[in-house]
């Protein structure tokens, strides 16, 4: 099987191509920006034209599309991740190569849920913010094609790789920096939002899985279980071994909330404090409801969030 992967040095496509990479039945072709693209194309300003007669080349079965913009002004978003998918589905109606898309959407495309629910394909989506209008936008896109096309609509992702400005990132690296100076305390703020988190693994096992079916449509890869971010917090203090501390803000003013540890008397009450907003415009909840997934991937998440966690604090450990 050939497979034409676009974005294999994101995120997600770093370990979308090595999951491919490991079955010795696809031979992978990967087209970016970056230098060590084994083709060079910029979806944002490219042309159709263009892609169309790479695609006639390569004949791929598979093109899987994990490319795209997650920060920026609504400008950039649109370019990046509603005009590359246009370019992409445009050139897959010309060319002969009759791939299958598997494209790789995001649960703000849904926007914020009502606390206690999951979140179904079937759900009306009402994004927060430019990232999520930008991402169902290319949504829309691919399921009006008339392709053969899957999209799958990541929830939060974790685990090697995650970004150090993501929220998981940066809670990471404030631990880190408390650990290194040895302060006993850590003030965080914005630890209220509670998101599904799925490992970035998982998610490439689903692509694979995605690949090798007939499914279309939209399905959702997630956990299925919100966590709060202040309790993936405490997780990864344990599995930092951090013994300090942890003090959330979000509790009315004078009260600060314990978390876990103890505190200490010293001039770390005078430390200012670190905040993590969500800032996909999904308010305080999100939970996947995975049973499609189940059902038409035969896809289900095998690693857990102290596993996510651990991989996010080696990383960010070893950071100098």
């Amino acid at each position: 099987m050939r497979v034409l992967l676009i974005g294999a040095n994101g995120y997600i496509g770093r370990f979308v191509a090595d999951r491919l990479l490991a079955d010795p039945a696809v031979q992978l072709t990967a087209l970016g920006r970056g230098d060590d693209a084994d083709v060079r194309f910029d979806l944002a300003s490219g042309s159709p034209g263009a892609l169309t007669r790479f695609l006639d080349a390569v004949h791929p079965g598979v093109v899987v599309n994990c490319a795209g913009a997650t920060r920026g002004g609504a400008r950039e978003l649109t370019r990046h991740n509603t005009v590359a998918v246009a370019t992409v589905c445009e050139a897959l109606r010309r060319s002969g190569c009759g791939a299958r898309l598997v494209q790789i959407g995001c649960s703000a495309e849904y926007g914020p849920s009502q606390p206690g629910s999951s979140t179904a394909e079937d759900a009306v989506p009402r994004p927060g913010g430019p990232y999520g209008v930008s991402k169902l936008a290319a949504t829309e896109l691919v399921l009006g094609s008339g392709l053969d096309a899957v999209v799958l609509r990541v929830f939060s992702p974790a685990g090697p790789g995650t970004p150090a400005g993501s929220p998981l990132g940066r809670l990471a690296e404030a631990m880190r920096r408390a650990m290194q100076s040895g302060d006993g305390e850590l003030k965080l703020g914005g630890l209220g939002a509670q998101r599904d988190f799925v490992d970035v693994r998982d998610v490439a096992r689903a692509v694979h899985a995605a690949s090798l079916s007939a499914a279309q449509g939209v399905i959702n890869i997630g956990s299925g279980r919100a966590v709060r971010l202040r309790d993936a917090a405490a997780v990864l203090a344990r599995v930092a071994g951090y013994g300090g501390a942890l003090h959330e803000l979000d509790s009315p003013p004078g009260a600060l909330r314990p978390v876990i540890g103890h505190p200490r008397s010293s001039d770390a009450d005078h430390a200012p404090p670190v905040s993590f907003p969500y800032p996909d415009g999904c308010g305080s909840w999100q939970q996947a409801d995975v049973r499609t997934a189940r059902d038409r991937l035969g896809w289900r998440p095998r690693i857990g969030l102290e596993e996510s966690l651990a991989d996010i604090w080696m990383e960010a450990a070893c950071r100098i």
